[in-house]
């Protein structure tokens, strides 16, 4: 798995994903409960992992979408 968007804004998380979702990409959302440690300040990031063979594919989806993948 490789990782396709690393943010701390949760409204960017669920839109990615659902872009995603959208076009038949699987998506691994991790650390969703770090807030337990941060004190459910947001100051964490979640990370949004996909397959390898759909990171290409997952990246144009989000440049599309005007969010930068970042890697």
């Amino acid at each position: 798995m490789k990782e396709i968007l690393r943010t701390t804004d949760p409204t960017i998380i669920a839109f990615a994903k659902a872009m995603l979702q959208g076009e038949d990409i699987e998506v691994f959302e991790m650390d969703v409960h770090m807030s337990i440690l941060d004190g459910s300040l947001g100051i964490l990031p979640r990370r949004l992992m996909v397959r390898d063979a759909d990171h290409f594919m997952a990246a144009a989806v989000l440049r599309d979408c005007n969010i930068d993948p970042g890697k």
